[in-house]
């Protein structure tokens, strides 16, 4: 049988079940003559769905049991058998029900991974627009030559990398930037593929093959992080599988001894694993439940597992421990050049750039009212800085180590370094003004970094960030980060992510599409804000509320969550082996252990729902 058929066949045995239930109680109440009916009218139903459902599943456990897999299916298919022998129709149903439960939400948890892939896919257009000798032609993408010229029309989603030289507009780049903004795009602007263009036509030459481009490459690792992302091993099949055998065990010994097969029944029926199947599942959901009312989501239920486990921290840096709005706080410009001069120069060059200081360049521009003359001859190169020609002046904006590197007898004009982010400013191969930005990290971020270790024992906090050196580690001081690791693709986030996860269980945290590969890598990864649809798939749970107070509000949740699914399936199985001991020696009948065992499955249930009803999520973080 498919994985989509046999998803869909629990699904119904799910539904059948709860119906066959309702369906009892509710014939219990007509009152049928005793001796009418061989079996009584009430357990028809649930004798239809012990037959229906629970031949299929002996048979899955059975094929189960061949492969070595001697975990909680196991008891669970011999409390089946036992059910029905007794005539315990009820405790028969209930076992599918869980059964056939616990497998939904296991498929539902492991597929989430591919809905992020499969996003990413859709995304990408079916066909590209060539311009050829002032004609136009549709041609698949695999048709796409370096050198082409690709027309890309108002709304449509960039199908390679390349450059501009024709028309201008903005793109939105925001799946690889995590930046909510339009970026400005002329002649000499690059493209990306992915990116979605706003309402002007361009006019794109292809730098590389559709296969080769940066949004190929993204598929690529998120294809490769899903092969490589740790498999949930369900808490209840571990002790299960030591659970099994002691009940088997005491099973037989009681059937040995005592020569009545009765004893072996009774064994079985108070060994039944039910707060493994049913107290864990519930614990899950309650957790679940309880994370979307504060505004948390959980997209993969294992983190929930995972979680508490963590002992590695990275955290992105844009949007994740800032607020992601940098301001211009400083223009400092060289004698006889002015201030204003400067900024309406650099803010015609950095309408065209993509990255998230040019937002500060444009507010601090709009708010002097400065005119902005169009730029040309654009170029910008990861670690190279931007540079244009706006009114006839080369304009260049780049690093304090970078201009000195060029032009070491410039040291005396600039001004002293300063903690925090500065542009240089060239103009004509002249220098003309350094400048200085603020990025403000949340008012909570140091709170929380500053806790993971004596709160919650990790080991080790990290900082990666695709920003520019100078920046991420004024910031890192400003939170209390140690190590950190700047300028990252995320390609290069990826193998970081990797690297760590391979030596502890790593918890990762961003909020841009660009950490959709790391996010998927890690042990954990939590996504903030309200991220498209890859990021959220790629991450194991989302934060809405934008703040850290609610990852730690979650990491508290996920202990909780642990210790009451222990203490159930813990507490309910020791019930159980001393209920077994009574069975054995013939203190217990199959019946009177029946109802044992359902008093044990409402306490361990009653104890998963505590979750529930708790109003607030603890935290420990200092304010």
């Amino acid at each position: 049988m498919s994985e989509a058929r046999s998803l869909r066949w629990e699904m119904l045995l799910v539904i059948a079940s709860s119906l066959a239930i309702v369906a009892f109680f509710l014939l219990t109440l007509v009152p049928f003559s005793p001796h009418a009916f061989w079996i009584p009218p009430a357990q028809w139903p649930l004798l239809g769905v012990t037959l229906v459902g629970g031949v299929p599943l002996i048979t899955q456990i059975t094929l189960k049991l061949i492969r070595g897999d001697w975990g909680a299916d196991f008891l669970a298919a011999l409390a089946l058998v036992s059910a029905a022998w007794l005539g315990e129709y009820l405790t028969a149903v209930l076992i599918i029900l869980m059964l056939a439960g616990g497998q939904v939400l296991e498929s539902y948890a492991m597929g989430k991974a591919s809905g992020a892939l499969k996003a990413l896919s859709e995304r990408m257009p079916s066909v590209a627009h060539r311009k050829q000798a002032g004609h136009l032609q549709d041609i698949a993408l695999a048709d796409i030559e370096v050198g082409d010229s690709i027309v890309i029309f108002p709304y449509e989603t960039s199908p390679v990398d390349g450059t501009v030289i024709e028309g201008h507009g903005t793109m939105d780049e925001s799946y690889l930037t995590g930046e909510p903004y339009q970026v400005a795009k002329a002649p000499g602007a690059t493209v990306i593929s992915g990116a979605i263009n706003g309402d002007a036509v361009l006019v794109v030459q292809c730098d590389k093959l559709p296969s080769d481009s940066r949004y190929a490459s993204i598929v690529t690792v998120m294809q490769q992080a899903e092969q490589k992302r740790p498999q949930l091993r369900r808490l209840g099949d571990q002790i299960g599988a030591i659970f099994s055998p002691i009940s088997l065990f005491f099973a037989l010994a009681a059937w040995s001894f005592s020569g009545d097969p009765m004893r072996f029944l009774a064994v079985l029926v108070v060994a039944t694993p039910c707060p493994l199947l049913i107290a864990i599942p519930i614990t899950v959901m309650s957790a679940i439940s309880r994370a979307a009312k504060s505004g948390i989501i959980i997209k993969d239920p294992a983190v929930l597992e995972r979680l508490p486990t963590c002992r590695t921290a990275i955290f992105d840096k844009t949007g994740t421990l800032t607020y992601g709005q940098p301001t211009l706080t400083d223009i400092i410009p060289a004698p006889g050049v002015s201030a204003e001069s400067v900024l309406q120069g650099t803010a015609s060059l950095e309408r065209y750039s993509k990255h998230p200081l040019a937002t500060a360049f444009l507010k601090a521009a709009e708010q002097a009212h400065l005119f902005l003359p169009e730029a040309s001859e654009i170029c910008e190169q990861p670690g190279k800085g931007l540079s244009g020609t706006v009114q006839g002046h080369k304009i260049q904006i780049t690093s304090r180590k970078k201009c000195l590197l060029a032009h070491p007898e410039w040291a005396s004009l600039l001004p002293a370094p300063t903690p925090g982010l500065e542009c240089i400013v060239l103009s004509d191969d002249n220098y003309v003004a350094t400048i200085r930005f603020h990025d403000a990290p949340r008012s909570d971020s140091h709170s929380f970094v500053s806790h993971l270790a004596p709160s919650h024992q990790f080991s080790k906090v990290m900082l990666v960030s695709g920003d520019r050196e100078a920046e991420v580690r004024y910031f890192a001081e400003l939170v209390g980060i140690q190590e950190v690791l700047a300028s990252q693709s995320p390609e290069q986030k990826l193998a970081i992510v990797r690297s760590e996860t391979q030596k502890a269980p790593t918890l990762f945290m961003g909020d841009g599409i660009n950490d959709a590969p790391a996010l998927t890598a890690a042990t954990v990864g939590i996504a903030f804000g309200q991220p498209s649809s890859v990021t959220s798939e790629a991450a194991g749970a989302v934060i809405l509320d934008n703040t850290l107070i609610k990852v730690d509000e979650l990491i508290h949740l996920s202990v909780s969550m642990r210790h009451i699914a222990l203490q159930s399936a813990l507490g309910g199985l020791l019930l159980s082996l001393i209920a077994m001991a009574f069975a054995a020696n013939g203190f217990i009948t199959p019946v009177a252990g029946a109802l044992l065992q359902e008093l044990i499955d409402l306490a361990a249930i009653f104890n998963a729902l505590r979750l529930i009803v708790n109003p607030h999520l603890k935290t420990d973080m200092v304010a």
